[in-house]
């Protein structure tokens, strides 16, 4: 059987590739201006995103701060509706200070005009996350 990836997965896949080699341009041409992004839980990392530079520039800066740069993302599969919706699911990594973590997650995408406008969080370990990214 032939698989046809559909844009949309492509472009997800594109975007993981980005986010764990750091290239921030290559995201922000991925995601529309008012993009927002909804990181669930109670840590300093948790909230709602709105704008693309606030995304990038602030959450995802964050993450490669309080890592230490040692975030890590690897992709485990990409489902699309073919109207606009894509999940994927990963398992990401990072450490911190003398800790670490190693979780299940995924992410739900809407996307307007082939341009991301909506990125939903979702972790397998609300409270551990939480623990792990801390209160600030």
């Amino acid at each position: 059987m032939t698989h046809h990836e559909h844009p949309h997965a492509a472009l997800v896949r594109r975007g993981y590739e980005a986010f764990n080699s750091g290239d921030m341009e290559t995201l922000a041409t991925m995601m529309t201006s008012d993009c927002t992004q909804h990181v669930p839980g109670e840590s300093q990392i948790s909230g709602h995103y709105k704008g693309r530079d606030n995304i990038l520039g602030g959450y995802y800066r964050m993450l490669g701060e309080l890592s230490g740069g040692t975030i890590r993302v690897d992709l485990r599969g990409v489902y699309v509706d073919g109207r606009g919706h894509v999940i994927s699911t990963h398992r990401f990594f990072a450490e911190r200070g003398d800790r670490g973590i190693e979780m299940d997650g995924g992410l739900f995408f809407t996307l307007v005009g082939d341009k991301i406008s909506d990125i939903d969080e979702c972790v397998a370990d609300i409270v551990e996350a939480d623990s792990f990214w801390g209160t600030g």
